[in-house]
């Protein structure tokens, strides 16, 4: 069954409005025609951005192109730049290289030499510490040995019979040392019976020299040991005494007018002894220089031994002085003689001397005769150039007559 639709039929009311279905159609038709519009100018739109889309990606492409282009000739232009820098870097590189391994060899050179050197330095400065070393244990066996060597001189020094000997050894070392045999004699008796220690003898029968080798050395060491003030002077009265005593005895027993000198010697074996002495006993040396005794040390006998060493050598020249005198004429004679001799010896010089001026006279002669010989012209003279010469002789062919016919012999 077939409906009819009336198209006059209301569908919807709005209010006083009332809306029909052809009116609803009309409406949705216009709608549907706008949608259309709309639709197609969005296609529109939509084709022309996509056409301008693709343009600009055209443009882009081109660029993109042009730039790749750029890119590639940038990248053809560096890469011939990283060539040309490859093969800076290469040659910089050998000969960084070559002067790094000149470099390494000069100082592997000079490490290598520095090293000898060094070694050497050291083996030397080893074997120097080792000769110092030894050196060093040397001084110690000697300071040992002088050690021990102390210890017996103090146990000498506390004897007083070895205490004088070992001055009086000490007096004849200075003294044989510096005299001659014969110039001196130990322990020699004198006319009043009495035995110094040395006797010195002096020349031209002069009186001889009397030196005495003892000497208070327990007083000295009592001032040594004492510790107070009262005991250093007790000590020092002693030690004073002692040696005013002895000064005494040396010049009562040993100066004797006419046989010993009117001085003497009194021999202190040591130079510090001797300057305490003269510098805190002032007296007692004044004592001794009133008595003609002298205290002397080691240095100054050696000087009194020196002079009076050169006195006998004064004594001796003079002694010798006659046969010095005829050696001197005889030597003047010697110098006569060979003085005549050299003078004849001139005069056979200068006679020598004309007979060669007078050899060169006739040599000159001889040169001057030759050269004139040498220059003569011998005319008409013709030699023939056919017939073989001999090899030592050449003979000029016989001349006409009048002429000289010479025959010259050649030497090989």
């Amino acid at each position: 069954m077939n409906t009819a639709i009336s198209l006059s039929e209301p569908v919807l009311r709005l209010g006083a409005t009332t809306l029909s279905l052809g009116s609803a159609l009309m409406i949705a038709a216009a709608l549907l025609l706008l949608l259309v519009i709309v639709a197609a100018v969005g296609l529109r739109q939509a084709a022309w951005r996509q056409a301008q889309t693709h343009a600009e990606a055209l443009d882009q492409a081109r660029q993109n192109e042009h730039r790749m282009a750029m890119l590639l000739q940038a990248q053809s232009e560096m890469q011939g730049r990283m060539g040309a820098l490859a093969d800076v870097f290469s040659s910089r590189q050998a000969e960084l290289n070559r002067a790094i391994s000149e470099r390494l060899d000069g100082m592997t050179t000079r490490l290598g030499h520095s090293m000898t050197e060094q070694t050497r330095a050291t083996h030397e400065n080893l074997a120097r510490l080792q000769e110092r070393l030894v050196a060093i244990d040397t001084a110690q066996n000697n300071i040992q040995s002088l050690a021990g060597q102390v210890v017996q001189l103090q146990a000498i020094l506390s004897n007083k019979q070895t205490r004088g000997a070992f001055g009086q050894s000490r007096m004849e070392a200075i003294v044989a040392d510096g005299l001659p045999q014969g110039g001196y004699e130990f322990q020699a008796t004198l006319s009043n019976g009495n035995r110094p220690d040395c006797l010195i003898r002096m020349p031209n029968g002069t009186a001889s020299l009397v030196i005495d080798a003892k000497f208070p050395l327990e007083a000295w060491n009592a001032i040594r040991a004492a510790e107070g003030e009262a005991q250093q002077k007790v000590a020092a009265q002693s030690f004073r005494r002692d040696v005013e005593f002895h000064i005494k005895a040396i010049a009562d027993k040993y100066l004797i007018s006419g046989e010993t000198q009117d001085t003497a010697f009194m021999f202190v074996p040591s130079e510090s002894i001797f300057a305490e002495i003269h510098e805190h006993f002032e007296a007692v040396v004044q004592k001794a220089h009133r008595v003609r005794v002298v205290i002397v040390s080691p240095s100054l006998l050696m000087l009194s031994i020196q002079v009076v060493q050169a006195i006998l050598k004064d004594a001796r020249m003079r002694e010798q002085a006659h046969l010095i005198q005829g050696e001197v004429m005889r030597l003047m004679e010697d110098v006569g003689r060979l003085d005549e001799r050299v003078r004849k010896l001139q005069t056979h010089f200068g006679q020598a001397g004309k007979d060669i001026d007078d050899i060169l006279v006739s040599t000159k002669k001889l040169t001057s005769r030759g050269a004139k010989i040498e220059a003569l012209e011998l005319g008409g003279a013709s030699v023939k150039d056919d017939a073989p010469p001999t090899p030592s002789t050449r003979t000029i062919h016989e001349p006409r007559p009048g002429q000289l016919k010479l025959r010259v012999v050649e030497e090989d």
